[in-house]
C-alpha cells in the first residue's frame, strides 16, 4: 500500500492545476495506512469516549476493526449510522443541538477529510480563515486590521442557519466540478443523508452538513468557496479608480509654502531680521492650515474599493464608497446566495454600519479612527506637526464580552444593575487547590489570548480583579475561612500561589500575573485551527506503532491480535488496580492488550 503522505502530496500538487479533475479517489479508502493515520490523529479527543447511537466508542480499537470497515467500503455495504443528538447549554441560557457520530464513522470521515483538504485547500480564497490549516480567528482579524483602512461602510454578513441549510444537491454539484469518482461522491451522499437520533427516534436530514461530523467544516468551506469566488469577481467590477483625486486646496497651500521657502532661501542675505521672522511665521501658519486638510478628496465619487474577510459563515465587508454602494452590495449578495447557493441572508442581522460606529466581527469591535487632531513630533531632529491616523482600523475588546464571561462563570454578581461583587464558585470548591488555581489561570489566559489583538486589551485588568477575588472567596468557602486569611495563606511574595507535591519536590503554581499586553502576533499554538490534535506519550513508539507491534502490554503475549483500551482522563483512574497503576505511572490514556486481557479488564478480572 502507498504511503498516505505521498498520496496526499500528489493530490496537493495536482490540485494546483486549474480545471484538473480527480479520479479513482475511492481506492484510497482500501488503504489501512490511511485509517491508522486517521486513528493517530483523532483518538486523543475525549469526545471519542462518548458512545454514538451504535453504542461503540474508540475503546477496543484494533486492526481487525479497521479491516472490517475497509471490507464494507470495498463492497459498498458501508452505511454511516445516524448521529446521536444531544443538547449543550449556550452562553445566553439556551441550548445548542450537538450530533455525536459513531467512532467508526469519525474514522472514515477523517480519511475523507484528508483527501478533500489536499484537493481543495490550494484553491481556497486567501480571504477565508475558518477551519483551515495555519489560519484562525486571529488571522481573519489581522486581515481586517490591515485591509479595512479608510473604510466608510461595513456590511456585517449573517447567513440564516447556514450549517443546517446547506443544499445537498448544490454541494454535490460543486464537488463534481473537481471529483470524477462516483463511488467517492456516493460516500459523501451517505454521510449527508445519515440523519440523526433524538430520544431514539430517527430523523431524516434533507439539508445541512453531517451532525458533529469531522467532514462538516471542509464541506462548508467548499460550499462557501463559491461565495468567495463571487466576491472576487464582484470586486473586479466594483473597484474604481487607481487613487483618490488630489485636494486642490491642499495642493494650492503646498505650492504657496514651496514658493515662500524658495524666496526665503534666495533672498536670505537681503532680508531684515523682521522680514525673515515674518516669512517663517507665514510658512508655519500655512503648514498648520495644511495640517487640518487631507492630501486627497476623501469622498471622491470616482474612487471605490471593497474588501472582504470570512471566517466560516461569518463575513465582514468593508466599502470605500457611498451608502448606496453598501446597500447595492447587500442586495446583490442576498440575490446571489438565494439563487446560486439556496441560502438566506438575514436582512435584520446583516447590518450596514457607518465607520463612525463599531462593526462586530468574531467577538471584536472593528473601529475606524475618526481622530483629526494635530500631534507634535520630531523628524530628523526637527520639530514637526503631523496629522493623526484618521481612517486607521483598530480592533477593540467589547466591554460586555468580559462581563458576560464573568457572569457565565458565576464569578460575579451584579446588584441593582451597577454594583459589582466577586463571588465564590461553589462547584469548584470540591476540587484540589492546584485544580482550582489552574482553572482560574486557564480562564484568565484563555480570554486574554483571544483578545490580545485588541488595542484596549488592558481593560481586562478589571476582569482579572474580579477573578482574583472570586478565587479567594472560593478558597474561603472551601476552608470555612475569610478572604483575608486566604490572602495570607496563599501569599507568595507579591503574588498568590498554591504549593503542590511532585516527584521533583514541592513546586508552586502562581495565580496569573503576567498582565494584559497588546500583542498582534499570530502564534501557531494559539487555537484549535492550528493545533494538531495528537497526544505525545512517553516511550519509544507511538500508539499506532504499539498497536502494530502485536504485543500485549499486560501479559506480554506476542504475535497476537491487539485491542487498544482507552480511558477518558488519567485522573479518572483510581489507582486501586494494578493496570490502573500501570497507566498512571506511564501517564498514558491507552494500553494495548490482547483480546483475552481486554475482556478480563472490563469484567474486573485483570488483576
Amino acid at each position: 500500500m502507498r504511503n498516505p503522505i505521498l498520496v496526499l502530496n500528489t493530490l496537493s500538487s495536482k490540485a494546483k492545476i486549474k480545471g484538473y479533475q480527480f479520479e479513482r479517489l475511492y481506492r484510497n479508502l482500501y488503504n489501512p495506512e490511511f485509517f491508522l493515520k486517521a486513528y493517530g490523529k483523532i483518538y486523543a479527543k475525549t469526545g471519542n469516549m462518548t458512545a454514538g447511537s451504535d453504542g461503540k466508542t474508540v475503546d477496543g480499537m484494533s486492526i481487525e476493526r479497521i479491516e472490517r470497515i475497509i471490507e464494507s467500503l470495498r463492497n459498498q455495504t458501508y452505511s454511516p449510522v445516524p448521529a446521536k443528538r444531544v443538547y449543550i447549554p449556550k452562553s445566553n441560557g439556551g441550548k445548542r443541538p450537538l450530533g455525536i457520530p459513531s467512532f467508526e464513522d469519525k474514522l472514515v470521515q477523517e480519511v475523507v477529510r484528508n483527501l478533500l483538504e489536499e484537493i481543495y485547500e490550494p484553491a481556497f480564497s486567501p480571504n477565508s480563515h475558518g477551519f483551515r490549516p495555519r489560519r484562525s480567528c486571529h488571522t481573519a482579524l489581522l486581515q481586517c486590521k490591515n485591509t479595512l483602512t479608510h473604510t466608510k461602510w461595513f456590511v456585517e454578513g449573517d447567513i440564516k442557519g447556514f450549517f443546517d441549510n446547506i443544499d445537498h444537491h448544490i454541494l454535490i454539484n460543486i464537488l463534481r466540478k473537481r471529483i470524477k469518482d462516483e463511488k467517492f461522491i456516493n460516500l459523501i451522499w451517505k454521510f449527508l443523508k445519515a440523519g440523526y437520533l433524538e430520544d431514539w427516534k430517527f430523523h431524516q436530514t434533507y439539508s445541512g452538513t453531517p451532525q458533529g461530523g469531522i467532514i462538516s467544516p471542509i464541506l462548508s468551506n467548499i460550499y462557501l468557496n463559491e461565495l468567495d469566488i463571487y466576491i472576487e469577481e464582484y470586486k473586479a467590477s466594483f473597484d474604481k479608480g487607481t487613487k483618490r483625486a488630489a485636494n486642490k486646496e491642499y495642493m494650492k497651500i503646498s505650492k504657496k509654502i514651496h514658493e515662500l521657502k524658495k524666496t526665503l532661501h534666495n533672498e536670505w542675505q537681503n532680508l531684515t531680521e523682521e522680514n525673515r521672522f515674518n516669512y517663517k511665521q507665514e510658512i508655519k501658519n500655512l503648514y498648520n492650515l495644511r495640517g487640518t486638510m487631507r492630501r486627497t478628496v476623501q469622498n471622491d465619487p470616482n474612487f471605490r474599493r471593497i474588501q472582504y474577510v470570512r471566517y466560516a459563515d461569518d463575513f465582514l465587508i468593508g466599502i470605500i464608497g457611498s451608502k448606496q454602494d453598501a446597500e447595492k452590495v447587500k442586495e446583490d449578495l442576498t440575490r446571489y446566495l438565494k439563487e446560486k447557493l439556496n441560502l438566506e441572508l438575514s436582512q435584520e442581522k446583516t447590518l450596514i454600519t457607518h465607520n463612525k460606529k463599531k462593526a462586530r466581527f468574531l467577538g471584536y469591535d472593528i473601529m475606524i479612527s475618526q481622530d483629526e487632531s494635530l500631534k507634535g513630533g520630531t523628524f530628523k531632529g526637527q520639530k514637526i506637526t503631523r496629522k493623526s491616523a484618521k481612517g486607521k482600523c483598530y480592533l477593540s475588546l467589547p466591554r460586555e464580552k468580559w462581563i458576560n464571561k464573568l457572569l457565565s462563570l458565576g464569578a460575579l454578581r451584579v446588584s441593582f444593575g451597577h454594583i459589582w461583587k466577586p463571588i465564590h464558585r461553589t462547584y469548584l470548591s470540591n476540587l484540589e487547590d492546584i485544580e482550582i488555581i489552574s482553572t482560574y489561570n486557564s480562564e484568565i489566559e484563555g480570554l486574554y489570548n483571544y483578545y490580545r489583538m485588541a488595542f484596549n486589551v488592558s481593560n481586562l485588568h478589571s476582569y482579572y480583579y474580579v477573578m482574583k477575588f472570586s478565587f479567594l472567596r472560593t478558597m474561603a468557602q472551601k476552608y470555612k475561612s475569610s478572604v483575608g486569611k486566604m490572602a495570607s495563606k496563599y501569599r507568595v511574595h507579591k503574588d498568590l500561589g498554591v504549593k503542590f507535591e511532585t516527584k521533583q519536590g514541592v513546586k508552586i503554581r502562581l495565580f496569573y500575573s503576567k498582565g494584559f499586553k497588546y500583542n498582534l502576533s499570530v502564534l501557531r499554538e494559539e487555537g484549535m485551527d492550528f493545533r494538531e490534535q495528537t497526544a505525545m506519550y512517553g516511550g519509544r513508539t507511538s500508539l499506532v506503532e504499539r498497536l502494530l507491534a502485536n504485543k500485549c502490554e499486560w501479559c506480554g503475549a506476542e504475535n497476537v491480535p491487539i485491542e487498544v483500551h482507552h480511558v477518558r482522563k488519567i485522573k479518572d483512574l483510581k489507582g486501586k488496580k494494578l493496570w490502573e497503576q500501570n497507566m498512571i505511572a506511564r501517564r498514558r490514556k491507552t494500553m494495548t492488550l490482547c483480546k483475552e486481557c481486554h475482556v478480563d479488564l472490563h469484567a474486573g478480572r485483570l488483576d
